[in-house]
């Protein structure tokens, strides 16, 4: 009876490798593990930037604003496209409030190298000097993608 309890545990670790197996990812220029891609994808990084329109003085980046730190940072920095979506955010800043605000996130698709990177952190970094803010929220994910 234990032989067979003891096969069965066997099973159940083969089993668990295998389909652990089934997820493993690649890595992306030794800093991110995307998914395996299918034929004809390309393997890339999908940063999503989260930026809030609330100024700390209590007014907000007027669209007027929003359209010019697009077109003089971010655009100039990924060329090739993106994506902008209008969205309502919340969070909690360094004050301890809860707030909520008209945002903007922007999806950037690029090579995962440590130049595209860095324009990624320059868009950050200007924004909040621009605008007086206390953070800009950025998700980084590895990607397939086709075009």
């Amino acid at each position: 009876m234990r032989q067979i309890l003891c096969m069965g545990r066997h099973t159940m670790l083969l089993a668990t490798l295998l389909a652990i197996s089934g997820c493993a990812t690649q890595p992306l220029h030794g800093r991110l593990a995307a998914p395996a891609c299918e034929a004809g994808d390309q393997a890339m990084v999908r940063d999503t930037l989260y930026f809030g329109r609330n100024r700390p003085d209590g007014g907000t980046v007027g669209d007027a604003e929003w359209r010019g730190f697009l077109d003089e940072v971010v655009t100039p920095r990924f060329p090739d496209g993106l994506t902008v979506t209008h969205a309502t955010g919340q969070w909690r800043g360094a004050s301890g409030a809860v707030e909520q605000e008209a945002s903007e996130v922007v999806t950037l698709l690029h090579a995962g190298d440590a130049a595209a990177r860095g324009k990624v952190a320059e868009i950050a970094t200007e924004y909040k000097r621009r605008f007086h803010q206390e953070a800009v929220l950025r998700e980084r994910t590895g990607a397939c993608a086709s075009f």
